[in-house]
């Protein structure tokens, strides 16, 4: 990382969601992870958009 590179800080409640998910049985774990995929996707998206308008 060089000096201007922005290293952002670490989302304490989305590590400690994945902290949680890795603590269920192996069988529960894949659906978990695909509902967080699919949330933080929308929330890509949802930022996308509102990015994408004019100002």
């Amino acid at each position: 990382m060089t000096d201007g590179e922005f290293a952002p800080e670490p989302d304490e409640a989305l590590l400690s969601r994945l902290a949680l998910i890795d603590e269920r049985p192996l069988e529960s774990r894949a659906a978990a992870y695909r509902q967080l995929h699919d949330e933080l996707r929308q929330q890509l998206e949802a930022a996308d958009g509102d990015s994408a308008r004019p100002a």
